[in-house]
């Protein structure tokens, strides 16, 4: 059996939190509430809940090279093993923000309308996938066993592939796993499919004699954003600036290939310089002027709405939602625009 590194899990939902994380990532959470600032002239601390992707590169590095610092902020990471935690966490009011999934956040959102996504940290581009042995079409899934993690962003993932195959989860044998025990549980031939992502997808295809059958590439049916609530929003715009202008500035010497960056995000996930990276070819992180010009400009084919539009349909289609939700009510762009 193969053992997969237990610090990097993702957002699961995607890889490791890589980058937003150097501060929040991956064991249960063990820090406070809402933080804020002690005395006027103290600095202000932020909460960030994180876990185990490569799109959350940009927060790693930000940490390693003390950009926050540098911005006037200190950052108090909490480190989730999976997204299941860190949505617990953050609806509990544990950390101030957290960087999760589109689909993660609508969830939330639905629990507590108060809860707005604010920032794309990146599109999954190859980085979420299923793996398989012996499929060589969608309709080849029919009767196999996958294992996947019952979260809105896998569901979208695997009803996108099975739709190809003119099939449905019940054409299929589903056995509920996190994406680094799907992983796990593939390399070791437990099951014949599994839904994962970085930096357990690849091996694990490799390990248990199969392939990345389907993923991400050139989509956005994935999409990482920082979370937080409408009165972090009102009363602490400017540490919300300062902490993604701190990422801002990482995430462009990541992108840019940066030695330094990669290597610090290559620590924080426990993998090495080359596939940290491989990973992060498979993910389009975001810096600011993406987010102006992409992901919150409606102008634009591969924005972010349309994201949210069908997976609010797969949430309501699979009765994780009673109603269809008004997308206008899960983000607030006013941070970006003010950016």
């Amino acid at each position: 059996m193969s053992n997969f590194p237990q610090k990097i899990s993702r957002r699961q939902a995607l890889w490791l939190v890589g980058g937003l994380a150097g501060g929040v990532a991956l064991h249960g959470c063990t820090t406070s509430s809402t933080s804020s600032t002690s005395s006027a002239t103290a600095t202000p601390t932020l909460s960030v809940g994180i876990s185990p992707w490569p799109g959350y590169s940009g927060h790693y590095a930000a940490t390693g090279k003390d950009f926050f610092k540098a911005e006037g902020i200190n950052v108090q990471e909490t480190f989730f093993q999976s997204a299941s935690e860190l949505i617990t966490g953050f609806l509990a009011g544990k950390v101030d923000v957290a960087c999760t999934t589109s689909g993660d956040a609508i969830e939330m959102i639905h629990k507590d309308p108060t809860i707005r996504m604010i920032y794309v940290v990146d599109y999954s581009d190859g980085s979420d996938g299923i793996l398989g042995r012996d499929i060589n079409s969608p309709a080849d899934l029919k009767g196999k066993t996958v294992g996947r993690e019952n979260l809105l962003f896998q569901n979208v993932l695997l009803r996108a592939y099975l739709e190809k195959g003119g099939l449905t989860e019940k054409d299929i044998v589903i056995k509920d796993l996190t994406a680094a025990d799907a992983a796990t549980a593939f390399a070791a031939k437990r099951v014949d499919v599994a839904v994962s992502y970085e930096p357990w997808m690849t091996k694990a295809a490799k390990e248990g004699g199969g392939e990345v059958i389907f993923s991400t590439k050139g989509t956005n049916l994935i999409v990482d954003t920082i979370v937080t609530r409408q009165t972090i929003i009102e009363t602490r715009k400017a540490d919300l600036q300062a902490y993604i202008r701190a990422c801002d500035k990482a995430v462009k010497l990541v992108n840019g290939g940066d030695a330094e960056a990669i290597k610090i995000a290559a620590t924080k996930l426990g993998v090495s310089e080359a596939e940290m990276k491989g990973q992060i070819a498979g993910v389009k992180i975001f810096d600011i002027e993406g987010n102006k010009a992409i992901a919150f400009n409606p102008s634009d084919p591969n924005n972010m709405m349309k994201n949210l539009e069908l997976t609010v349909k797969v949430a309501y289609d699979s009765k994780l939602l009673p109603e269809l939700m008004d997308i206008t009510s899960l983000y607030d762009d006013s941070i970006v625009k003010s950016l």
